[in-house]
């Protein structure tokens, strides 16, 4: 009984592998540490680059002077998908919006949307009506909407994030953007044209 004791004593003293042991245990703990803080960074990177996004097509609508047509929203759309490098689908909606000052209400000129569930309409501005800013009588603003799923690279137990922008900016050179439609063209200088 005595040897017994006396080997116990000894095996509790050894000090031989807790470096290895401290390793297997301190490493997955530190491993997912690294792989959540690059999750949460490139989360909040992406966040940041749609933002960016949005204001970048705000400024860029809000100095046209020409109409908007088709083809100028799906530019619109490349340029998002550019800037942010999104691998998710990209949705944007971009509307002009005219406060009436008589009527007390919010009224849409017009509405281009690019992947978003729901047009806008008159009859359903009312459910952004809180977020858009206090105007006055006929003034317009450019509301740019756009939505980005953030996808995590690792799981570290974040889920999938809808990246929701909501940015409006007046026109700058014009009171009102016009949307143009192909019957606005003359015939003999279309779009399709070259000149």
């Amino acid at each position: 009984m005595h040897a017994l004791k006396r080997r116990l004593s000894l095996f509790a003293r050894d000090t031989s592998g807790n470096v290895t042991i401290e390793f297997v245990l301190a490493m997955p703990i530190l491993f997912w540490t690294f792989m959540a803080c690059y999750v949460f960074f490139d989360g909040y990177r992406q966040s940041s680059l749609n933002l960016k996004a949005a204001y970048t097509i705000s400024d860029l609508i809000s100095r046209e002077t020409e109409g908007i047509n088709d083809a100028y929203i799906d530019s619109m759309v490349e340029v998002m998908r550019l800037m942010t490098r999104a691998t998710s689908r990209v949705d944007v909606r971009i509307s002009v919006i005219r406060w009436d000052e008589g009527e007390e209400r919010y009224y849409l000129d017009w509405s281009a949307n690019r992947g978003y569930p729901a047009e806008l309409t008159d009859a359903n501005i009312s459910d952004i009506e809180s977020q858009l800013p206090v105007m006055p009588d006929n003034e317009r603003v450019i509301l740019v909407e756009t939505n980005n799923v953030f996808v995590p690279l690792f799981n570290v137990g974040l889920d999938n994030i809808n990246l929701d922008n909501f940015v409006f900016t007046r026109p700058r050179f014009v009171s009102q953007l016009v949307w143009e439609t192909p019957d606005d063209y003359p015939e003999d200088n279309s779009p399709d044209d070259p000149v």
